[in-house]
């Protein structure tokens, strides 16, 4: 019998999950800690987490002011748990909670993420740019 993911906005216990969720996906080059991470979803606009019982599979938030724009960033989910539609099901969470704060949801990915998205509504709209800090 599968198990059933559940869904929701209450943070994980422990933050320690979302490291691991964050190095089994390469996505800790700037050796962040539990609580830089922490830190990082209280400070969102926005979080939901997808949980199999206890364990934390999968996560995504928003950034914005919650007036006009939410910048989604950070969807993830642990490689096993990947192709099931947790990251599709978040997606649409999200896009649900920006439409309803009449919050416009806009993203940045990278070039192959990009068919990801489009089913989803997305569009390539203009160049990002970034600049690195010293950490």
């Amino acid at each position: 019998m599968e198990k059933t993911i559940h869904y929701t906005i209450e943070p994980p216990e422990n933050f320690k999950q979302l490291l691991t969720l964050y190095e089994s996906l390469g996505w800790n080059s700037l050796e962040l800690t539990v609580n830089d991470l922490e830190h990082m979803c209280n400070q969102s606009w926005y979080a939901i987490y997808a949980f199999e019982e206890q364990q934390l599979v999968g996560m995504g938030r928003v950034i914005s002011d919650g007036v006009i724009t939410g910048i989604i960033c950070g969807v993830c989910v642990l490689p096993k748990y990947q192709s099931k539609g947790i990251g599709k099901e978040m997606l649409k969470r999200i896009i649900q909670h920006c439409e309803q704060s009449r919050v416009i949801p806009q993203l940045m990915c990278v070039e192959n993420l990009e068919s990801y998205y489009e089913p989803f509504g997305f569009k390539k709209f203009s160049i990002g740019m970034t600049r690195n800090i010293n950490r």
